[in-house]
């Protein structure tokens, strides 16, 4: 609740990425529910989704993002989002085994988040993965541009 008028799902979904790009480190304890339930990734909880920021943030550097905000229902809010790096480690398990590139990179998602009494409390996403490898794997057999006859 912000004074007494109530947040809404968009508002709070805004406010989330818009303090994540400040770098504010204390968003995920006003915003995320500490028992959020992340259906798109293993680490659950508030903690679990600040490991997951934090690695994207080891591996892609802090990255820079654009982002828009659709209000599904009163409770659901669809996010999609692009975040731009640069690849400097591969400590995620999408990026085991793949040799640092430096390159830049970027990494499109689609966040569905659930909101209750102004609190991130459930998340999914569709991620472009493949997309994200193919940029730092373009002369692997089958990535990039196809060869000219």
């Amino acid at each position: 609740m912000t004074g007494s008028h109530p947040r809404s799902a968009r508002d709070v979904v805004q406010k989330l990425f818009r303090r994540q790009r400040t770098g504010d480190d204390t968003v995920l304890d006003d915003l995320v529910a500490h028992r959020l339930v992340n259906h798109a990734a293993g680490p659950q909880g508030r903690e679990g989704l600040r490991t997951i920021l934090r690695t994207i943030e080891v591996d892609l550097g802090r990255p820079s993002s654009s982002s828009t905000t659709s209000s599904v229902t009163e409770s659901f809010v669809a996010q999609p989002v692009t975040l731009h790096g640069t690849h400097r480690e591969s400590t995620m398990p999408l990026l085991a085994d793949t040799p640092v590139t430096g390159q830049p990179a970027a990494w499109t998602f689609i966040h569905i988040w659930r909101v209750a009494d102004g609190m991130l409390v459930e998340h999914w996403a569709c991620r472009d993965d493949m997309g994200l490898l193919e940029q730092l794997h373009p002369s692997s057999p089958g990535t990039g541009s196809p060869s000219a006859p």
